[in-house]
């Protein structure tokens, strides 16, 4: 299928949806499914630790597989979820993909860039649709900011500030072999961070050149546990990203702050779930949503796991069309590959990465 040509829509029964992987992130999708069970209902789980996998299926009732394979087999699922490890959703997906199913990957949605361009063109090629999470954008703050910026209210852009000052101690890196490994996790930046990253692009506009360092301070792992990235938009506009995972004793903030020509604006709290500035030269009906907007949550992951699912059903029934498709994906991605770069080589790095 070539890009812009739809699958068929599932109407008329609920979307069957598959999850593989039933770590950390799994408890989320799980609930997110359980909020739609009039829409969705859940065909299966697979995770190929028997512990994990049995914990799920007593959680959910839903069928367990030891393998993906069995599981794409076993199961009519329309939808399956990828929330395994990143390094392994590039092949997971093009499998996926080759067995006709839709699927929906977790952050980051590769940790290589040819392998994220792989996933894309696998999908597009088996005419299903490719859905990357990025639950962060329906937080009631950010679609508050997201209006401003698109209602023009910042006037010209000088200056954009995101911040991730978080704690994972040694322990959560032990916890799973693959974590803070090149191969299947990648460091702060793009793990902890990758939401964030996403933001500078959704937000502000595309981005003309970054220039970062990264650095592994504490943790005994292979990738970064602290990185800083220069950021100059295309617009003209000046910015930076600071991260780490190494702040006492707990995790701090996570907060975007942008100051332009007319307004000046800082979403922060643990992770972007309060509204901290607000002040514009015009007023706006929006306003009054500020209070609202922020919410207090205890889960860095913020409440919007089940707003996505929203998008992805409507876009399954061919109501609507995704908000981050495969493609929207790949432009983070392409941020944080090019951050990469510029820490380990030392120098600037420009965008696109290639034309």
């Amino acid at each position: 299928m070539s890009h812009g040509t739809k699958p068929p829509p599932i109407t008329g029964r609920p979307i069957r949806v598959a999850v593989v992987g039933c770590g950390r992130i799994s408890r989320n999708h799980f609930s997110a499914i359980a909020a739609h069970a009039d829409q969705l209902s859940l065909a299966g789980v697979c995770d190929v630790d028997p512990a994990r996998l049995s914990a799920a299926v007593a959680q959910t009732g839903a069928r367990g597989f030891a393998s993906l394979a069995d599981m794409l087999n076993g199961t009519d699922a329309d939808l399956v979820v990828v929330a395994t490890p990143s390094g392994l959703h590039p092949d997971q997906t093009i499998q996926i993909a080759e067995a006709g199913r839709h699927v929906m990957t977790e952050k980051p949605m590769a940790t290589r860039w040819e392998d994220g361009k792989r996933m894309v063109q696998a999908c597009d090629a088996a005419g299903v649709r490719l859905f990357v999470v990025k639950q962060n954008r329906r937080n009631a703050t950010l679609q508050l900011l997201k209006r401003a910026m698109d209602k023009k209210r910042f006037g010209r852009i000088y200056m954009a500030t995101l911040n991730v000052f978080w704690t994972r101690p040694q322990s959560y890196y032990d916890s799973d072999d693959w974590r803070g490994t090149w191969e299947f996790d990648g460091g702060a930046f793009m793990n902890q961070a990758s939401h964030y990253v996403d933001l500078l692009d959704w937000l502000i506009g595309p981005v003309e050149s970054v220039q970062a360092y990264t650095a592994t301070l504490a943790r005994n792992i292979e990738v970064e546990d602290s990185g800083v990235a220069l950021v100059r938009w295309r617009s003209g506009a000046l910015g930076s990203i600071n991260v780490t995972m190494l702040t006492y004793p707990k995790n701090l903030e996570g907060s975007i702050t942008i100051i332009g020509e007319t307004g000046t604006a800082r979403v922060g709290g643990v992770a972007v779930n309060a509204i901290e500035h607000w002040e514009f030269a015009e007023p706006d009906e929006d306003d009054a949503q500020v209070a609202d907007a922020s919410y207090q949550t205890t889960s860095v992951y913020g409440f919007g796991h089940p707003l996505y699912y929203d998008n992805v059903i409507r876009v399954l029934r061919g109501e609507s069309e995704p908000d981050t498709d495969g493609r929207e994906g790949l432009r983070s991605l392409e941020l944080l590959i090019a951050m990469y770069r510029s820490a380990r080589d030392g120098r600037r790095v420009s965008l696109p990465l290639e034309y």
